[in-house]
């Protein structure tokens, strides 16, 4: 809660910024239209203080500074309803951008005692030494091992320097996974791509099982965060700068590449406190399906924000024009001033209504 505090969208802060100007500048105007048509054309100091007055209630920005900080927190807590986190509401503002969304396929991820990342681990028991990894771990340390045919993930055995065969993992998929995938891409999502230290056979087994458009096999993790570069350059060109990357993981490896995307979203149940810290967005539940959930709630939050900056300032403008040119009662005003924010304060009451 002490992050989304801290980190507000661009839109909330540009409503911040805009008020801090916007407030002396129409006091100033109400003081001039109250002054100056009665010194130079004489007389009527009643009616110009009127119309000065009247300017006065209807610029006041109460409905902006108050409805579209309130819709964030409505989208923030319509979200956290369904069990997924959102920690800033310039968070939720991207993922409302978000063109392209990368997943991370989990490996085997072994404790030992000492690990190669990206390779394997190297053991020592009863004095006899045991590699388990796969096959750039045995061939950095002169073992020679052969290929296996099983879709998996292999693991290469050796002890004391001899190959004594290997183990082959399969993943189970998650039920919702390809469903997840269908979602997004009604959701509006362009690519989806997976990033793995799979052999290339078993990513591209799960990519045809999941309807994943791309997919990059037998990556280390700084591979990964080479690879999300090269998507993000992909991604902001192709979307003249507008569109956004998501990447899902949930290792302790994905940490780096959730911090370098656009928006990281972790795996809470299951993640790693690592990947969970770095992310932007956090799905309690461990359901892929509530990614595109989530990409609606932002969408649906960011469609009000801009639905109550329209109104109230238009509203707002046709009633300052009228009081300007005396047309305008005071009656106008409370409604263009009161009546607008309670308007716009509903309206962003909505954002906290969501579907479970």
């Amino acid at each position: 809660m002490e992050n989304a505090a801290e980190k507000k969208a661009k839109t909330e802060n540009f409503i911040t910024r805009f008020a801090r100007y916007y407030t002396p500048a129409v006091v100033g105007i109400a003081v001039l239209l109250a002054v100056v048509p009665p010194l130079l054309l004489g007389g009527g100091w009643s009616d110009w203080v009127q119309r000065g007055l009247i300017f006065l209630v209807v610029s006041c920005p109460c409905a902006l500074v108050i409805s579209v900080p309130l819709s964030f927190f409505g989208g923030i807590g319509g979200a956290s309803r369904l069990g997924i986190l959102v920690k800033g509401s310039n968070y939720l503002e991207t993922l409302a951008g978000t063109e392209t969304v990368v997943f991370d396929k989990t490996g085997t991820r072994i404790d030992d005692v000492q690990e190669q990342s990206g390779h394997g681990v190297r053991a020592k028991i009863d004095e006899h030494v045991v590699l388990v990894g796969n096959d750039k771990l045995m061939s950095e340390c002169g073992v020679g091992c052969h290929e296996c045919e099983l879709t998996g993930t292999i693991l290469h055995v050796s002890l004391d320097g001899e190959y004594i065969g290997h183990i082959v993992i399969a993943d189970v998929v998650k039920p919702d996974a390809a469903e997840a995938v269908a979602a997004l891409r009604a959701a509006g999502v362009k690519k989806t791509v997976m990033l793995t230290g799979d052999r290339a056979d078993v990513a591209a087994a799960v990519a045809k099982e999941l309807g994943i458009d791309e997919f990059r096999a037998q990556l280390l993790p700084q591979d990964k965060v080479a690879e999300v570069e090269k998507l993000l350059e992909e991604t902001h060109e192709k979307g003249s700068g507008k569109g956004k990357l998501a990447f899902v993981g949930d290792g302790i490896n994905d940490a780096p590449v959730l911090t370098r995307a656009d928006i990281g979203i972790a795996m809470g149940a299951m993640g790693s406190d690592a990947a969970i810290e770095a992310a932007d967005v956090v799905l309690m539940d461990d359901k892929p399906s509530n990614i595109a959930r989530a990409i609606g709630i932002a969408r649906k939050t960011m469609g009000i924000v801009w639905q109550n900056i329209v109104f109230a300032l238009g509203i707002k403008f046709l009633v300052l024009v009228l009081a300007a040119v005396g047309i305008a009662n005071m009656w106008l005003a409370v409604f263009a001033d009161v009546g607008v924010a309670v308007i716009a304060i509903l309206n962003a009451m909505r954002a906290m209504s969501v579907k479970k």
